[in-house]
């Protein structure tokens, strides 16, 4: 599946977490990088080594909303990854501008200007669902394969990873000796390596033309619900298990719309949303992309010996 000859790709959001690891990727494997953010000339503070030569371009999606606004970004480029994604609204960054109306241009702009689309999505977005971020992210979706572009919509799971924002919350209350858990919090998660999206989103760029690729779900091998998960990352920071206290549907629901007016933590009604069903890849094309198995998390505690050296060097190796 490999491109014969190296590309430019265009990777938005690519100071991101998401976005740093595909543009990684694709250094890596010899194709060159542009980098799009809204702050191109801090990025360099957030990205690795390999990436600090490449070229950065500024881009705010909340103004890119005709095909002809991206032409200036498309300039020269084989492939564009949309790997920029909103928590909350600020100001005009909406989640209609941001998630749909932005991506919309852009596929219409990959199609004039003859450009790859990969966009990334989320797993677990339905029609039904009530949040407007989630309902955003599925009208990106709806937008890009209505175009005539050729694109790839990426639907990864939940992601763990250094530097993550969500990944660093969760390892945070991982640590504490009590896990609150909303008590419909019912959904398995098949959590996945961030770096193994970041390669297979590469091996997509050079995927052109290939209708399979259309529509790809990805996520690891494990799939616990959120307190298995909270409790096995903590096992790796403490021997004792901590007390695990459901929250009434009704006080999560608050608790997630308060996050969201303070803008405080990446908990949030549409990840509440999310949590109540299974969050896993109906067909996980993962492992297909990669070449290899999937990057394993994390282990589960039950599946470790029960002697806390072994099990935290398990956990470690």
């Amino acid at each position: 599946m490999n491109a014969t000859l190296p590309l430019r790709v265009l990777v938005l959001g690519g100071a991101g977490f998401i976005g740093r690891h595909i543009a990684a990727s694709l250094a890596a494997r010899g194709h060159a990088v542009v980098i799009a953010s809204r702050r191109p000339r801090r990025a360099a503070r957030r990205l690795p080594g390999s990436l600090q030569g490449a070229e950065r371009r500024e881009a705010h999606l909340e103004r890119l909303l005709s095909a002809e606004a991206w032409e200036p970004l498309l300039g020269n480029v084989a492939a564009v990854v949309n790997a920029v994604g909103i928590l909350r609204e600020r100001g005009r960054e909406t989640y209609d501008r941001v998630h749909h109306l932005a991506p919309a241009a852009l596929a219409a702009a990959c199609v004039r200007y003859g450009a790859r689309l990969v966009h990334i999505s989320a797993l677990g977005l339905r029609e039904e669902a009530h949040s407007r971020f989630l309902r955003s992210k599925l009208a990106g979706e709806r937008a890009v394969a209505a175009s005539d572009a050729d694109y790839s919509i990426v639907r990864p799971a939940l992601l763990d990873g250094e530097n993550g924002f969500g990944a660093r919350w969760l390892h945070w209350a991982a640590r504490s000796p009590v896990h609150f858990i909303p008590a419909d919090a019912v959904g398995r998660l098949a959590v996945m390596d961030v770096r193994d999206l970041g390669e297979a989103v590469a091996t997509l760029c050079e995927a052109s033309g290939r209708a399979e690729w259309r529509e790809v779900e990805l996520g690891g091998t494990a799939c616990p619900d959120v307190g298995e998960y909270l409790a096995a990352l903590r096992t790796s920071y403490s021997p004792h298990p901590a007390l695990r206290v459901r929250l009434p549907a009704w006080v999560a629901r608050l608790a997630s719309h308060l996050c969201d007016l303070a803008h405080f933590s990446p908990f949030s009604y549409g990840h509440l949303e999310l949590m109540r069903r299974d969050n896993v890849p109906r067909v996980n094309l993962l492992r297909a992309l990669l070449g290899r198995p999937p990057t394993p998390v994390i282990q589960f505690p039950s599946l470790l010996p029960r002697d806390t050296e072994t099990r935290r060097a398990a956990l470690l190796h």
